[in-house]
């Protein structure tokens, strides 16, 4: 039988161990202390299936996990995790406003394909390296990136080196797309549209989890996600669902729940990050939280149909921290866009600067990486994907939150080209509920009766 993964804590603690580092906390005696027990010096990867620790090492690794949870971070003034206190933090929080015109049908169709298309582009390189992809892209004639990728061309010894993403490589190359297959990254926003459709604008934390707990797989849970599922299932309650032995808790997995929260509070984005952090903080905390709320500003500000990328972008930093880490990310990224005409020199600015320190699934350099891709393409639907993708780290996630962006800017299907939407053959598979199999259009039109809801 297959090992689970993500919840074992001898696997969580080099996570855990990497995120004290990076909050600010002083983890090096911990550290040793696993080191000389024998524990793993590095973070086990993400979803790998090691051997069973000792009933010794997996008691130690527990213990610690408690022992690091109690550690002061020095950022902790800087990063809170309440909402009073993050509009406290935020001199310049939107005022609230009454919601201008929903967005139109047409517009919210594009949104949801446009999550779909860039979801659906990035799913065989997730996990890839960039230089990997790279090649794999460049050895068709697909780089820079304009279309789905090929292994069509590839030669052997380039795929033997740098294998796709096999679970989805079989629905996600050009030649075997057959509408959209199933994606964590599309059904999270499935779920939120039945929290609203239950639970209205006025929704709970609580009511989030128990959503959850009806209608979403456990099995269809990844790293924090499935840690705070584990805690419900231990009797705990949010928020401390997401911080119990939760190392993921600032990673990317509340920035792909945010955008019907965007999509749902047109012009006003202080509501809409408002409804993405009851969301977040039932697994994530500070700049997981952070990026959710940061995505649904920007998105509820695109939504108005009245402005352009650069201005939504500068939206959805008025509703983080202004010096927390994330919002120091989204600005360097965006300052490198604007002053770099090739796109992979910002790539190799981004890497350069979070990837040894960061996970590839860390919601900072993820976060900063799709505003550098919708700030160079000036919000263009395909420039934005392509460049999101290229760009590496959580490539699908990345590609979704890119394309729902600028396709909402677009304002309609037929603005998006052809060659991207055509695939999809308007057809959903999910493993949420009663929507398998449904069309882009039936999701728009769901999301409107949402959006204009009193």
């Amino acid at each position: 039988m297959q090992r689970l993964t993500w919840v074992q804590p001898e696997d969580l603690l080099g996570h855990e161990l990497r995120q004290a580092a990076q909050d600010g906390r002083q983890p090096s005696a911990i550290a040793a202390r696993w080191r000389a027990a024998g524990g793993a010096e590095a973070p086990a990867r993400a979803g790998a299936s090691p051997e069973p620790a000792s009933g010794y090492l997996r008691h130690l690794a527990e213990d610690l996990m408690d022992e690091l949870a109690d550690l002061p971070s020095a950022l902790a003034e800087l990063e809170p995790t309440a909402l009073d206190d993050i509009r406290a933090a935020c001199p310049a929080w939107p005022t609230p406003t009454a919601p201008e015109a929903p967005p139109t049908h047409a517009a919210l169709e594009a949104a949801w394909l446009g999550r779909a298309v860039g979801c659906l582009l990035g799913k065989p390189v997730e996990k890839l390296p960039l230089e990997a992809i790279r090649r794999l892209a460049g050895s068709t004639g697909n780089w820079p990136l304009t279309t789905y990728f090929t292994a069509k061309g590839v030669p052997p010894e380039l795929l033997a080196a740098h294998p796709w993403n096999r679970r989805s490589a079989a629905t996600s190359l050009a030649e075997n797309i057959d509408g959209m297959p199933e994606d964590d990254d599309l059904n999270y926003p499935l779920l939120n549209l039945l929290l609203l459709r239950r639970h209205g604008r006025t929704f709970t934390t609580t009511d989030v989890a128990t959503l959850w707990l009806d209608e979403l797989p456990a099995g269809r849970t990844f790293t924090a996600e499935r840690v705070a599922y584990r805690n419900l299932l231990l009797g705990l309650n949010p928020p401390r669902t997401a911080r119990h032995r939760n190392p993921f808790r600032e990673w990317i997995g509340a920035l792909i729940r945010a955008d019907v929260h965007g999509w749902t509070n047109p012009g006003d984005p202080a509501a809409a990050a408002e409804q993405a952090h009851r969301d977040a903080t039932l697994t994530h905390t500070a700049n997981g939280v952070y990026a959710a709320m940061f995505t649904a500003a920007t998105i509820a500000r695109a939504a108005t149909g009245t402005a352009d990328i650069h201005t939504c972008l500068r939206t959805g930093l008025t509703v983080i921290p202004p010096n927390c880490r994330l919002a120091a990310a989204i600005t360097h990224a965006v300052r490198l866009a604007e002053e770099h005409e090739d796109f992979d020199t910002v790539v190799d600015e981004l890497h350069a600067t979070y990837a040894d320190t960061h996970h590839w699934v860390h919601a900072i350099p993820n976060t900063a990486l799709i505003a550098a891709a919708l700030t160079h393409a000036d919000g263009d639907f395909t420039g934005s994907i392509c460049r999101a993708v290229s760009g590496g780290w959580d490539t699908d996630s990345n590609g979704a939150t890119t394309g729902s962006v600028a396709a909402l800017l677009a304002g309609t299907p037929t603005a998006l080209p052809d060659r991207w939407t055509a695939p999809l053959k308007n057809r959903l598979a999910t493993t949420v509920g009663d929507f398998d199999g449904t069309g882009f259009d039936t999701l728009a039109h769901l999301t409107l009766v949402e959006a204009t809801r009193p």
